[in-house]
């Protein structure tokens, strides 16, 4: 039988509840409402035009952004991963108590400062004279165009996502039963099949909840595209930057806005019923 909330418990719940209808549910229907608006002589009217609904999906252009946003947080989140799990893996398993708490401290450090900062400390590593290109060019290769391009948005995307996707990654490691990896052993069960067969599945939530958490933040970046990637060719964010600037066109803004909300939260829905989903069922 499920317990009622008492009284109390729903007083503290109250401020979270007044900041998320203040912050997210009443901007949300106000940026649905302002989709249908007109702009007129750079003004906006109300008004229930589904002309910028048809105008915005009707342009390949930002299909085109939309795919490329896409698949750059998808790339981001996936090698994000990939690179953060044998850190957190280590650091979890392999390292003392200690050593453990002043690598989270090490973790915690580029929250410090702004993720503008960092990002602009990277274009002094990849421009055609920056650092890595120096590097390269002491054994005779290189220059590489790391800067203005894709693979510089990834740079950036990884460096915003890599410090919280390992902290997740090591929360939810270390609440692994360690008595089961202890049995895979006993049952001579190689170290490389024990992480898949056991650690990983144990840690199943954890680890696609910090892959959402990636995909999230590197889809809607503004920052990285815009000034390791060149801005060209746009993401979302940078379109709805490029729209609101030609003729105050915030009901159009508002489309892509909320087309990249509907995209994370489909997301994230079905992120989380696979990590919560049983095998086989």
């Amino acid at each position: 039988m499920s317990k009622r909330p008492s009284l109390f418990s729903l007083v503290l719940s109250l401020p979270l509840l007044i900041w998320q209808l203040a912050f997210f549910l009443f901007p949300l229907l106000f940026l649905v409402a302002i989709s249908f608006w007109t702009v007129r002589n750079f003004q906006m009217q109300p008004d229930f035009n589904t002309g910028n609904w048809v105008r915005i999906f009707t342009r390949s252009a930002f299909w085109d952004a939309y795919l490329r946003t896409f698949c750059l947080a998808a790339a981001s989140a996936a090698i994000t991963s990939a690179i953060a799990f044998p850190a957190s893996y280590a650091i979890s398993f392999k390292l003392s108590e200690r050593a453990r708490r002043w690598l989270i401290f090490v973790l915690i450090i580029p929250f410090f400062t702004s993720y503008l900062v960092r990002v602009y400390s990277l274009q002094v590593f990849l421009s055609d004279a920056g650092i890595i290109n120096a590097l390269l060019g002491k054994f005779g290769i290189g220059p590489f165009p790391l800067l203005n391009s894709t693979f510089g948005t990834l740079v950036g995307m990884i460096t915003l996502c890599l410090p919280l996707v390992i902290l997740l990654q090591l929360f939810s490691l270390n609440f692994v039963n360690r008595d089961l990896v202890e049995a895979a052993h006993n049952l001579r069960c190689a170290r490389f099949r024990t992480v898949f067969l056991v650690i990983v599945p144990s840690a199943k939530v954890g680890l696609v909840i910090a892959a959402l958490f990636a995909f999230i933040l590197s889809f809607g970046d503004f920052v990285s595209p815009l000034y390791l990637g060149g801005g060209n060719p746009p993401t979302l964010s940078i379109m709805i930057t490029d729209i609101t600037k030609s003729g105050q066109q915030w009901p159009r803004a508002a489309v892509v806005a909320l087309t990249m909300i509907g995209t994370l939260l489909t997301v994230a829905f079905l992120s989380i019923r696979f990590a919560y989903r049983e095998r086989g069922e």
